[in-house]
């Protein structure tokens, strides 16, 4: 029976194991109906592997990481609201594409982006038809050259590449502070300073030396109009087929159409937990693992950019979801 045709579906992924081992893992994670999906909450996994292994890989970070640490327990006071605008949401049939990328929170890392795009050019040369691109979000803030990625965004792409850049929690909090320039005090406190030294905005010295107005005027003047376009007119989700690709994540049970574009650009629990339950694959970032997770109805490809330097491609392709080396 095709998986089509079906309530469920499996994915594969292989991962190289330790040094010490000469085997590899298969992980398969498995979403079923809505009544059947208690039964598959859990990764499921094929060959022996030692229970204690399986718990270090489910671990959703290292706590040497610290940068990726400080964004998990939110040293930097979040931003509640969304903006007051919803976003628009794309679909697309399965058949549309031949192979789907998918890349992680890239976080003002700039080169990892341009490395990133050079693994799925050089792997999808070998085939043939159009592929989808697309972006979980959260391009600024973090690195050092957000102003590069969005402007790197802003281009056009290969004509037989389709590409989607998904809104995030920080590029919707970006926006709002572009339309709302009195928001910058909370703004500010969640983002830090990254972003707006890399549109050379000097915000150590405003802060000493000059007005709440100055400050508003060096944003307004520094942020290129296309930039805010790009920011505005990003969507919230994308589905292809069975396949939601989100920031964040989906409120779990909850129909696509009656989820918020706040749960989808902030939520980690009850989502990380219990999966979307429902018939369906949700590929999201936002929350730093590892190593790319696959379990329970989710696949997490947020590594912690810029603060580990890896930042994760994933490649689905004949209902297979591998991540390129």
């Amino acid at each position: 029976m095709r998986l089509e045709n079906c309530y469920w579906f499996s994915w594969i992924f292989e991962r190289e194991m330790p040094a010490n081992s000469t085997d590899k893992e298969i992980f398969i994670a498995r979403a079923t109906s809505p009544t059947e999906t208690d039964k598959y909450k859990d990764m499921r996994i094929k060959n022996s592997m030692p229970s204690s292994h399986a718990k270090r890989h489910q671990s959703s970070i290292k706590p040497t990481l610290f940068g990726v640490f400080q964004k998990l327990t939110g040293k930097r006071t979040p931003l509640l609201a969304v903006r007051g605008q919803p976003r628009q949401r794309l679909h697309f049939d399965a058949a549309d594409f031949s192979a789907i990328y998918a890349i992680g929170d890239i976080h003002g890392c700039y080169s990892k982006l341009l490395e990133a795009e050079r693994k799925i050019f050089e792997d999808f040369s070998r085939c043939t038809g159009t592929a989808l691109i697309v972006m979980l979000g959260d391009y600024v803030d973090r690195g050092s050259s957000s102003k590069d990625v969005v402007e790197h965004l802003c281009k056009p792409t290969p004509e037989n590449i389709k590409q989607v850049t998904l809104c995030g929690n920080h590029d919707d909090a970006f926006l709002r502070l572009l339309e709302e320039p009195g928001l910058f005090p909370s703004w500010y406190r969640f983002a830090g300073m990254e972003t707006l030294k890399s549109y050379g905005i000097d915000v150590t010295y405003l802060l000493k030396h000059g007005s709440k107005r100055a400050i508003e005027r060096a944003i307004s003047d520094a942020i290129p109009a296309h930039h805010k376009k790009l920011l505005a007119e990003m969507p919230s989700m994308v589905t292809v087929g069975d396949i939601v690709f989100v920031h964040a994540g989906i409120r779990p049970g909850i129909a696509l159409s009656e989820q918020r574009d706040r749960d989808l650009f902030w939520i980690r629990e009850p989502f990380l937990t219990r999966g979307p339950e429902l018939p369906l694959l949700v590929v999201h970032g936002h929350t730093p693992v590892a190593q790319p997770f696959f379990g329970n109805g989710r696949i997490a490809i947020d590594t912690g950019a810029f603060a580990t330097g890896k930042l994760t491609v994933l490649r689905i392709m004949n209902r297979q979801a591998i991540v390129l080396r």
